[in-house]
């Protein structure tokens, strides 16, 4: 029986492992991590609405309800025309007819980055963020900057979503506790327009949520350094404060720099429409470790992650077989999100007839609670998955 190596333990090779699965395909799963960790409901650990184990899945009962084998172990080689992958503890593996690469990005390191916290880098960062936060509350005022970076090579590999979340919803935790008239609230990016691939509408209402919570802005001017006190920008000013939260953009993997596949400007793996790397046969490589093909609004998110998993698996399936059919992630390239505030939310949607934004007071921010909960239990396999979900 033929065998599939799935490289990544996040939504692209957890969806992909499932649904070789569905198929009765023989398959394995490697991960650094034991846990899969639910990325999009980690912005309320900050301000410590959740934890790290709500927002978690242990790999092992994921394994365990889907029959996918599991290895936990970092991979530290990946020689692709050989299909050989190396792990941190020193095992080969060189016996599985296809690989699917999910190991997802680096992010672009920038001077002084160790004075910062990301809820998008490791999950530990997420409840250092929620500790430094409660001794700030204790200490009953502060100043708190959060912010988002770009990468002018791969405008996809830029995440801003969870910024706006995890800001909007410190406003809302201070507001109830009393406090917020005595912090300062900032957000701050280098481009002159952050958010823009949502769309002109998005932008005018994103610039009245700021002024409706009093929540100042910084855009417009290159990151220099990061310092314990502040952040310093290129045109000589100096943003103070005593908490920084950012998400630096994607670059690649550094592990895929020394695989002999094709690389992007930024670093990431070139593939075609469904997710092959060309002259390299048996090799698939999907999520935020793929260079997205698309228009310039296009985005790393985790939906298409998982459309791009779920044809990874019917396309290695079909091959198996000796049928020649495949799925295209490119019908299916959209900005889909449920971007919470902490009281309410908005729903963002954008494609190529633009984009919008549609305030949801009260019940988005129910939504998106419940969106969460549909993603632990429709995983483990409690409850049936919505198509297409």
């Amino acid at each position: 029986m033929q065998k599939v190596l799935v490289l990544g333990g996040g939504f692209a090779g957890i969806e992909s492992a499932i649904f070789l699965r569905k198929q009765g395909v023989d398959t394995t799963l490697v991960s650094d991590r034991d846990y899969f960790y639910i990325y999009p409901t980690s912005i309320w650990i900050p301000t410590g609405e959740a934890t790290r184990a709500d927002v978690s899945i242990p790999l092992e009962q994921l394994a365990k309800k889907h029959g996918f084998d599991l290895i936990v172990d970092e991979v530290t080689k990946f020689e692709a025309k050989d299909k050989r992958v190396t792990l941190k503890s020193g095992k080969v593996l060189d016996d599985f007819d296809y690989i699917v690469v999910a190991i997802g990005q680096d992010k672009i390191q920038l001077k002084g980055m160790e004075n910062t916290l990301s809820i998008c880098g490791k999950p530990e960062e997420a409840d250092e963020l929620h500790r430094r936060l409660v001794e700030l509350v204790q200490k009953g005022s502060g100043k708190i900057a959060v912010g988002f970076g770009g990468n002018p090579k791969d405008s996809s590999a830029v995440r801003g979503g969870p910024a706006f979340e995890v800001l909007f919803n410190i406003h809302n935790m201070l507001k109830k506790k009393g406090l917020r008239d005595k912090f300062e609230l900032t957000f701050f990016a280098p481009m002159a327009k952050p958010g823009q691939k949502m769309g002109e509408r998005a932008l005018v209402m994103m610039d009245k949520m700021f002024a409706m919570t009093n929540i100042n802005k910084k855009v417009g001017s290159k990151i220099v350094e990061f310092e314990r006190d502040g952040v310093k920008f290129e045109d000589g000013t100096k943003l103070e404060a005593d908490l920084i939260m950012f998400i630096s953009a994607g670059t690649g993997h550094h592990i895929l720099r020394e695989s002999g596949m094709p690389l992007s400007d930024a670093g990431f793996v070139v593939t075609n429409e469904y997710n092959e790397v060309e002259g390299f046969d048996g090799v698939y490589v999907i999520g935020d470790s793929a260079s997205l093909m698309g228009p310039d609004w296009r985005a790393k998110q985790g939906h298409v992650a998982e459309v791009m998993a779920r044809n990874v698996a019917y396309n290695i399936f079909q091959k198996m077989q000796g049928i020649d059919s495949k799925h295209s992630y490119l019908g299916h390239l959209n900005i889909l999100c449920v971007m919470d505030t902490g009281n309410g939310a908005a729903f963002v949607y954008r494609d190529d007839n633009g984009g919008k934004m549609i305030p949801l007071p009260v019940i988005g921010h129910y939504l998106k609670k419940g969106w969460g909960w549909y993603c632990k239990n429709s995983k483990l396999g409690r409850i049936p998955r919505i198509p297409g979900m």
